[in-house]
């Protein structure tokens, strides 16, 4: 029987929105999201909806986060961060517990970035980080993906150490979102370090993946661009300067 939170959802769900939903993460056969299930919700509705689901006891989030339908995950994950940020240290550990007992519902990129610096980042940024690099080694792109998203956290705080350790293991990785998140991640530590992200370019450049490469450089100077995104072997990789 559906839970007050489950039968709320899909009295709001919509079919037009949610058939857009199957059609952009990917839920068709072979895809990345393959056999996934939208109500069709969007999300500024459901963290509007947070405040009214506050307190929301751990045990029926466990529940919600293992639900057939993409919003129900999503919105358990929100309610997951909200009793994280509101908790006490013992609160944050249960949180940061269920979360890693539950990464196989944790299966699609949205619900990755909304989540990982939040919990797995924000509990990690002042303890030993082995969890990531666990993460790191998994056959799953999502526990991979958190891995390397999870770094947000300490990005934002200037620590760009495991983001740059991870994204170098990452590069070989075969999976596009994978590209994907490790330029995203590379370009934001570039914007705090321009010469840290121009450091691991000069260095990694030639076996970065083309994705990899245009998101890390989307930030800076429009001649940097140009000459990164020239063959490697021309903008004197290993050299200090660029040919700009």
């Amino acid at each position: 029987m559906p839970t007050k939170i489950q039968t709320h959802l899909r009295s709001i769900a919509d079919p037009a929105v949610a058939k857009i939903a199957q059609s952009f993460f990917k839920t068709g056969p072979g895809q990345y999201g393959e056999g996934d299930i939208f109500l069709g919700i969007k999300v500024p509705t459901l963290r509007a909806l947070i405040k009214s689901y506050r307190g929301t006891p751990l045990k029926m989030i466990d529940a919600l986060i293992k639900s057939k339908f993409h919003e129900e995950r999503l919105f358990a994950l929100l309610l997951l961060i909200d009793f994280y940020q509101r908790g006490d240290e013992h609160a944050q550990q249960q949180a940061y517990e269920l979360y890693l007992a539950h990464t196989a519902h944790i299966n699609n990129w949205d619900l990755v970035d909304v989540s990982a610096p939040h919990i797995v980042g924000n509990f990690l940024a002042d303890k030993p980080r082995d969890t990531l690099y666990h993460l790191l080694k998994s056959n799953s792109l999502w526990e991979r993906r958190i891995a390397i998203i999870a770094t947000f956290h300490f990005i934002r705080q200037n620590d760009f150490n495991d983001t740059l350790k991870i994204a170098e293991h990452l590069l070989s990785d075969q999976h596009d979102l994978m590209h994907k998140a490790v330029g995203w991640m590379l370009r934001e530590v570039g914007k705090r370090d321009q010469a840290a992200l121009e450091r691991f370019l000069r260095h990694h450049c030639p076996v970065m993946p083309r994705t990899a490469l245009r998101y890390a450089i989307e930030r800076l100077p429009e001649p940097l661009r140009l000459n990164y995104l020239r063959p490697c072997k021309e903008i004197g990789i290993g050299s200090t300067t660029l040919n700009v």
